[in-house]
């Protein structure tokens, strides 16, 4: 069975396309850690995406908030964390707001792989989106947004289901 044989049995009601792309989510997410695991040096992409988010803050942010963040648990956080402070890129402190919270802080070493490192592999993230027009990446862009309103849907129900 091949991708084509796959669309057109998933296409042929509402109920297989929502099993279809519930699918292509979890399938993509595989491939697209599987490809820059294997291309990106010295971090895996997983650490990468935790190096971005606190690259990107303007605050130091506890392993609470940044498995928020990434739809991880605290204690994955924490490993990412470990492995990365191993290795130079951040530092471990405790939380300036709460003395039980630790957070995470870039060293100098981030800036200097997102400027010398990475930036030959941002070139291989453009490929994933040139198949699309400026059109299809900004209807891309709105229905993944709203994918997340539904995924806090879904937690909100679970939550509620569980406590009755």
């Amino acid at each position: 069975m091949n991708l084509d044989d796959l669309t057109a049995k998933f296409s042929n009601s509402t109920e297989n396309q929502r099993k279809a792309v519930f699918s292509t989510l979890f399938i993509a997410g595989n491939k697209l850690q599987t490809i820059f695991d294997n291309r990106i040096p010295e971090v895996s992409l997983k650490q990468f995406m935790l190096l971005s988010i606190v690259r990107q803050s303007k605050e130091q942010l506890t392993f609470t908030q940044l498995g928020n963040l990434l739809g991880c648990s605290r204690q994955n956080i924490k490993k990412l964390a470990d492995a990365l402070r191993k290795k130079g890129f951040i530092i471990i402190k405790q939380s300036p707001h709460d003395t039980r919270a630790m957070c995470i802080c870039p060293t100098a070493k981030v800036n200097d792989y997102f400027v010398n490192e990475f930036f030959e592999y941002q070139q291989e993230l453009n490929y994933l989106f040139e198949v699309y027009t400026d059109k299809e990446v900004e209807t891309l862009f709105i229905l993944l947004s709203k994918l997340y309103a539904g995924i806090e849907n879904m937690e909100k129900k679970i939550a509620n289901a569980t406590k009755n």
